[in-house]
C-alpha cells in the first residue's frame, strides 16, 4: 500500500470518529462532502473522485462545480466489447477542446480540477496569460494496452484516461509536447510544470519521459494506481 492511499485511509478514518464526537469538519476534508472543483486538491481528493463513478447523484453535484460542458451519455449494451457505464461526453468549459470526448464522471471531475488548479495556473506563470485550448488525441478506445493482442485493457477502454498533446494560448501560441517538451525554454518548463501538477488531479500521469510511446503526449487516468512519471 502506497504512503499517500495509508494517509488517505487514515484521514477517513479520523473524519469518522470526528463526525461521531460532534466535531464538524470543513467540506474539502469531509470523506462525505461532495467534491467541490472550486477547492485545490487535497490528500482526500483521490478518495472523492472514486466514489463518483457508481454514485450519479454525487457525479452530478461535482460537476455542478466544475464549469465543465458536457451531455450525459447512454449506457452501452452489457454485451459490448466494451461496455460504458455513468459516462459523459465533455464538450469544454472556458476553455476549448480540440473535439469532444467520452468520459467516466471521476475524469471529467479530475479533468476539471487539472484545468483549473494547474493548467491555467501555470500558464499565467509562465506567460501571463490563460489557455484558450486544450488539444487532446482522444479517450474511449476499446484496447488492451499498447494495442497488445494479449493484455489487460487499457483505461481507454473504458473512457477512464485522456491524453493530451498539446495548448493554444490566448495570443495563438501554440504549445506540443512533441516539439517543446525537450529544453530549458518557457514553453518546455511550462509542460514540466502542467506535468508535475496534474498528478494532483489524476491517479497516473505518464509523460514523453515515461517511454517512447509517449513521446508527444501525457497520459492521464483515473485506475487504481497512482503514478506520475
Amino acid at each position: 500500500m502506497g504512503k499517500g492511499l495509508l494517509l488517505c485511509l487514515l484521514l477517513v478514518a479520523a473524519g469518522v470518529v470526528a463526525w461521531y464526537q460532534g466535531v464538524r469538519v470543513p467540506d474539502a476534508w469531509n470523506p462525505w462532502a461532495v467534491l467541490d472543483v472550486r477547492q485545490p486538491p487535497n490528500l482526500l481528493t483521490a478518495y472523492k473522485l472514486g466514489r463518483l463513478q457508481d454514485d450519479p447523484q454525487r457525479c452530478a453535484q461535482a460537476l455542478a462545480t466544475s464549469g465543465l460542458r458536457y451531455r450525459q451519455q447512454a449506457d452501452s449494451p452489457a454485451q459490448a466489447p466494451c461496455p460504458l457505464e455513468n459516462v459523459l461526453r465533455v464538450e469544454g468549459s472556458a476553455v476549448r477542446l480540440s473535439s469532444s470526448f467520452l468520459a467516466s464522471c471521476p475524469l471529467a471531475v479530475a479533468y476539471a480540477l487539472f484545468e483549473h488548479h494547474a493548467l491555467q495556473p501555470a500558464a499565467q506563470r509562465a506567460f501571463a496569460q490563460p489557455v484558450v485550448q486544450v488539444d487532446h488525441l482522444g479517450s474511449f478506445a476499446c484496447r488492451n494496452v499498447y494495442n497488445r493482442k494479449d493484455g489487460r485493457l487499457s483505461q481507454h477502454a473504458t473512457a477512464n484516461a485522456l491524453d493530451i498533446a498539446g495548448f493554444r494560448l490566448a495570443d495563438g501560441q501554440r504549445i506540443t509536447l512533441l516539439k517543446d517538451w525537450g529544453g530549458e525554454g518557457a514553453k518546455a518548463q511550462f509542460l514540466r510544470e502542467v506535468h508535475a501538477r496534474a498528478c494532483d488531479s489524476f491517479n497516473t500521469v505518464l509523460g514523453p519521459d515515461y517511454n517512447a510511446a509517449h513521446h508527444n503526449h501525457f497520459h492521464l487516468d483515473m485506475g487504481f494506481w497512482q503514478v506520475c512519471r
